[in-house]
């Protein structure tokens, strides 16, 4: 068993310093990581330790390692690790099976604050005249995917797919890099509970119609830069459908 505890304390080792070191502002993003052997002799462990730390720091989106030579070559720290933050939310929502009644909750508590994020932005810029055309450019991929929902012929499961894409980029578009990565980590969840719920509702043709015309309020008053308006109806929408698909004890028990 000790022999087996060595090599996990010293690749830790080895994230705790690289940990250190981006808190401390010694490496920030774009730097390169010391080679493997730096590593290795700095920190007292074996190349293969320090090998299994950068394969963890990648997973996680914190460092991007290519081979060869050049500027681009070893391992090097990235601003954005929204991939890496998405897979681990992915693999704690698989692994734990969150309930659907927190994972609605946590919905409307990062939904509700986009929107109004999203809907002061655009009324501040409309308001100072800075930019025309902003609300079509800051929404232009909700509006594409408005576009897509209205094809005729679509499945539940395609239309819900688009729904989810629909969500995320309207967390996207307002810019929070961590609620768009909590966000596109809870996608494949979510897409799977409102699917699961889509089975359970009688009307779909009625219900599907009806979230098409949700989606364009809430876009609609996103555009004319209402914050509290769109606060409240992206609530309205969230709480509606879990509610009408009986995904919530409020839903089973009507």
């Amino acid at each position: 068993m000790a022999d087996k505890a060595v090599p996990a304390r010293a690749w830790r080792v080895v994230l705790e310093k690289i940990e250190t070191d981006l808190l401390e502002g010694t490496l920030k993003p774009g730097d390169h990581l010391p080679p493997e052997r730096e590593l290795a002799a700095t920190l007292g462990v074996g190349r293969s330790s320090v090998r299994e730390a950068l394969r963890v720091l990648d997973v996680l989106g914190l460092i991007r390692t290519a081979t060869g030579s050049g500027p681009s070559a070893g391992a090097i720290v990235i601003a954005t690790p929204v991939g890496g933050m998405s897979a681990l939310i992915r693999l704690q929502v698989a692994a734990q099976g969150f309930p659907i009644a927190d994972i609605m909750r946590t919905r409307v508590i990062l939904e509700s604050a986009t929107a109004w994020e999203l809907g002061a932005r655009i009324g501040e810029a409309r308001r100072a005249h800075e930019q025309v055309d902003v609300a079509s450019e800051t929404l232009a991929e909700p509006l594409r995917l408005l576009e897509a929902m209205d094809a005729a012929g679509l499945s539940p499961a395609e239309f819900l797919a688009l729904d989810a894409q629909f969500h995320l980029a309207l967390a996207e578009a307002a810019g929070n890099a961590v609620v768009a990565a909590t966000m596109a980590g809870l996608r494949d969840s979510i897409e799977g509970y409102v699917l699961e719920g889509s089975e359970h509702v009688s009307d779909w043709d009625d219900t599907m119609l009806r979230l098409r015309a949700q989606h364009r309020d809430i876009v609609a008053v996103l555009e004319h830069g209402d914050p509290v308006m769109a606060r409240r109806l992206i609530i309205d929408h969230i709480t509606g459908y879990y509610a009408h698909a009986g995904l919530t004890q409020e839903g089973k028990d009507r």
